[in-house]
């Protein structure tokens, strides 16, 4: 399945909140797991972002989908980004004229 990564921001009412932080994580790999994905990492950051997120899901509309639910709590504000293994980078470029 595809991989995603996500950077995660708190927004003020997720930093307000901040001391739930975890459990809200463990909810968000719970809905993930209900919506068919993978959470693989999740990675509290010091600097630009406050979270990373390695993300496995059947495709991009179901990776969009979980998202755009965790963003509707209103606690954070996502950027995801599709991911690639070596191999599978391997096979991109392998494709180039």
């Amino acid at each position: 399945m595809p991989l995603y990564v996500a950077l995660v921001d708190w927004t003020d009412q997720g930093a307000r909140n901040v001391k739930d932080t975890v459990k809200r994580a463990n909810d968000f790999t719970a809905l993930a797991k209900r919506m068919g994905c993978t959470v693989h990492q999740l990675l509290y950051t010091m600097g630009p972002h406050d979270l990373v997120t390695i993300l496995e899901a059947p495709d991009a509309q179901t990776a969009s989908s979980v998202m755009l639910a965790i963003g509707a709590l209103g606690n954070v504000r996502t950027l995801s980004m599709p991911a690639y293994t070596t191999n599978e980078m391997a096979s991109i470029v392998g494709k180039l004229p």
